[in-house]
């Protein structure tokens, strides 16, 4: 039995109808995502698909867009609905990680900065060993409310991994989270 599982978080169909979607980072995303699953897939490790759910919009259920992308590799052990930012508040995913002894996880999915960051930080205070594998996460640029400075992707994923980085996660790229070492 494995002691380490793979957090697919959000990565669903519902994104491609927001306002900001865009495909520009989506073919590395892509790569790191499937290179992510079949190396878990292929060592036996865990995988969870997480997905968020919304009252009504793209989000709803009846939506039929709560769903993994087209692409995604249909390779998954177990699927929670979320309606949070994290995958554990209102999931009983913490339940089904502890039941199967898995003390390690890997984060991947959409929003770097929001669901994904905050399920890393949620997982750290729960005492998980948390990887969080930045090239397996996407996000769109985003502009300051007050400020109305526009932050990149890549300023935006440099700011999650700084503050994650040794004290709520372990900053990995997929490579390094499949090593067995």
């Amino acid at each position: 039995m494995s002691t380490r599982a793979l957090l697919l978080i959000d990565v669903q169909r519902s994104f491609e109808q927001r306002p900001y979607w865009t495909a520009r980072d989506l073919a590395p995303f892509q790569r790191a995502v499937t290179e992510l699953i079949e190396g878990f897939r292929s060592r036996g490790w865990p995988i969870v698909r997480v997905l968020h759910v919304e009252p009504e919009g793209a989000f709803a259920l009846e939506s039929g867009l709560v769903a993994p992308m087209l692409w995604m590799p249909d390779a998954h052990d177990v699927v929670f609905h979320k309606r949070v930012h994290n995958a554990f508040t209102d999931t009983d995913l913490d339940g089904w990680l502890r039941a199967r002894s898995i003390s390690r996880i890997a984060i991947s999915g959409i929003r770097t900065e929001q669901c994904c960051e905050t399920t890393a930080r949620v997982a750290s205070d729960l005492g998980y060993v948390v990887d969080f594998v930045t090239e397996a996460t996407l996000t769109f640029p985003m502009q300051h409310p007050l400020s109305g400075k526009r932050y990149s992707v890549e300023e935006l994923k440099e700011r999650t991994e700084l503050v994650l980085a040794d004290r709520f996660a372990r900053i990995r790229t997929v490579s390094d989270c499949l090593d067995v070492g």
